[in-house]
């Protein structure tokens, strides 16, 4: 008799201590912030995912109205990062809520690259994204690395998201 009380007890804290570790569970979860759309670059067989960089996404509203703003999203440290060969294609997708608004590739050193879209997928050649010409001398030079940064841009002023991703070229 004592045996059968003995599991039962037994049974009861591990079933309590189930309980409590789901509860912990879907408390946690429900407290976290929703996550970002995402972006993500594929060279190759390589791919990184990213999320906005932070304060640069708030539920698809303008973050960055002012000449300000808007370079401080641009300018954020990426937090993804891919090496890429000489000749590779780099293709970038984004979320379909970030395609809907519209989007953009900024690359430090070409600006706007291709112009607005509101496709989800984009290829881009990697040499190109690698040059960068001297508007005083027209001359070109490649760059070791480059920071690409996806930007949604909606209607207006203003952008309402910015997704950052180093590119560092191969030798």
């Amino acid at each position: 008799m004592t045996a059968a009380l003995f599991s039962r007890g037994k049974g009861r804290r591990a079933a309590t201590a189930a309980c409590a570790v789901s509860l912990g569970l879907v408390a946690t979860l429900s407290a976290c912030d929703k996550p970002t759309p995402l972006a993500t670059v594929t060279v190759g067989s390589k791919t990184v995912t990213t999320e906005a960089a932070k304060d640069c996404y708030k539920k698809g509203e303008i973050v960055a109205k002012s000449e300000k703003q808007v370079a401080a999203c641009l300018s954020k440290k990426p937090e993804q990062s891919l090496s890429v060969s000489p000749g590779e294609k780099v293709r970038v997708g984004v979320d379909p809520k970030i395609a809907d608004s519209g989007w953009v590739v900024i690359s430090e050193a070409q600006g706007v690259v291709n112009g607005q879209t509101n496709k989800t997928y984009r290829s881009l050649d990697s040499d190109t994204l690698f040059e960068q010409r001297n508007p005083q001398t027209g001359q070109t030079t490649t760059l070791d690395s480059v920071t690409l940064v996806v930007v949604e841009t909606g209607e207006g002023n203003g952008i309402k998201g910015a997704w950052p991703i180093k590119l560092t070229r191969d030798a």
